[in-house]
């Protein structure tokens, strides 16, 4: 399923606890792994002294990649390893689609601080621009096992959760997971009395509609197991309720075609997941039509 994996590593702790994740992935799919650092050429040219900083930096980041990929090549994965210098999120993207890789696996914060989460990070500005699936490893959980046994899609119903969807069924085959599908009715903003009526009306019925398109986009491709869920609330903390309840280890969610991290499906539900989300979550972003 996937042939190139592309794991950017800074060296940090962060880094170094999703690479675990990242070798499993390409170990179940024999997949070679490109190991990549970044010179931040901004960081050189702040320093004012930027030969020197710049032969260090990128001397501390062949130790890296070395040390990385030795650690791949002793379980017996293939490894290609490179330093490039600029902008990290854009030479990540750009080596991303020059290389032909066909996923991203990162950790959601880097060495600038363990506190600094996705919001604002080098991984936010990967998921908003790269054209390929990106998977974000919380490394403050517990160690994960790949491949997954219980993968959750949330939908609702827009193009960017139809990746998604896509995508989690491509997965669930090539894993035997069993796929899980929920649709979250946003009632959280209203009233107990507006909340009893919404269910007997039309988002219950627009519901139900995107819960039967997505179990015969799930049918079609002749998934093995799939269960589906219809839930009420704030979609955010419904999704979490429900990997906890379900003990899903794997999460995948589409994005919108835009580089405003506050919108995203289900009026912001990702941001929201992703900087608390107990499992890995990989991201399906929807292409911009203008071409960003």
């Amino acid at each position: 399923m996937y042939d190139h994996i592309l794991f950017p590593t800074d060296g940090s702790e962060p880094a170094d606890s999703a690479l675990d994740y990242a070798l499993q992935i390409a170990a179940e799919h024999e997949a070679t792994v490109h190991v990549l650092n970044v010179v931040d050429t901004s960081q050189v040219s702040r320093s004012g002294m930027q030969g020197d900083v710049s032969a260090a930096l990128e001397q501390e980041g062949t130790e890296i990649v070395n040390e990385t990929a030795q650690r791949a090549r002793e379980r017996g994965i293939s490894v290609v390893s490179e330093v490039i210098h600029g902008d990290p999120y854009e030479a990540i993207v750009e080596y991303s689609t020059q290389s032909a890789v066909e996923l991203i696996v990162m950790p959601t914060h880097g060495r600038r601080g363990l506190q600094r989460f996705l919001l604002g990070s080098v991984t936010e500005r990967v998921i908003n621009t790269a054209d390929i699936p990106v998977i974000a490893v919380n490394p403050g959980t517990q160690p994960h096992t790949y491949p997954c046994q219980d993968l959750l899609v949330p939908t609702d119903g827009s193009r960017g959760s139809e990746l998604a969807l896509s995508e989690g069924v491509a997965l669930a085959n090539a894993t035997d997971a069993t796929l899980h599908i929920l649709h979250v009715v946003e009632t959280g903003s209203l009233g107990p009395d507006a909340r009893s009526l919404v269910k007997d009306e039309e988002l219950t019925t627009r519901a139900d509609e995107i819960i039967a398109d997505a179990i015969e986009t799930a049918a079609a491709a002749t998934v093995d197991t799939v269960e589906s869920e219809i839930e009420f609330g704030i979609p955010s903390k419904e999704i979490r309720s429900y990997i906890d309840t379900h003990e899903i280890d794997f999460a995948i969610l589409g994005t919108h075609g835009t580089t405003d991290f506050s919108r995203y499906m289900m009026g912001g539900v990702s941001s929201k997941i992703v900087r608390t989300s107990p499992v890995p979550v990989m991201w399906v972003r929807e292409p911009d039509p203008s071409g960003g």
